[in-house]
């Protein structure tokens, strides 16, 4: 077997979840879907954590590709930016969900920090040159909260339902704005 073998799975785990929706995508689902047996999970991933964790880490490399590309398209606009994040989430609403299921992820083994904490350091650095206030990451992580917020909430259509379709623009705006405003 080789390493090829491990990226059919992980191919394979990433497209279920886009399909099904669930975090609950089973090992041997995986195995028929990549083409190899049902045991061949369990040789490239020792649990099926492991695997999950995998298929979690492209979601993470997505999400940052995908917020990059925002940033460099506006200019640094964190309102772009928090925009993509929430279409993101709209757009692949298990794999934006297992990205953040800890509880599900814990105990994998791998090391998803590696991956999201350049993410947040990105995130404040870019706070750091727009707003050119004070604790950079206290207001980065204000601003991922409420951005966060209105992620799960705009994914599972609770936004809408909730406020009466205001504008979902408008409301990321706000967030953004508050977020990086002197207190």
């Amino acid at each position: 077997m080789n390493d090829g073998t491990r990226q059919a799975l992980v191919k394979a785990g990433v497209e279920l979840l886009e399909e099904t929706g669930s975090a609950d995508v089973g090992l041997r689902a995986i195995a028929r879907r990549a083409g190899v047996s049902h045991g061949a999970p369990r040789r490239w991933f020792p649990t099926h954590r492991s695997l999950l964790a995998a298929i979690a880490e492209v979601g993470l490399a997505d999400l940052a590709t995908v917020l990059a590309e925002a940033a460099e398209r506006s200019g640094s606009d964190l309102t772009e930016v928090a925009e993509a994040y929430v279409a993101f989430a709209v757009g692949r609403p298990a794999m934006f969900t297992l990205i953040f299921r800890h509880d599900l992820l814990e105990g994998s083994g791998a090391e998803l920090r590696t991956v999201s904490q350049p993410l947040f350091r990105w995130l404040v650095e870019m706070v750091e040159r727009v707003s050119g206030g004070g604790e950079p990451e206290v207001r980065a992580a204000a601003l991922w909260v409420g951005i966060h917020g209105i992620a799960v909430l705009a994914a599972t259509g609770s936004l809408e339902l909730a406020t009466d379709g205001v504008d979902r623009r408008r409301v990321i705006g706000t967030v953004v704005r508050n977020s990086l405003s002197s207190r």
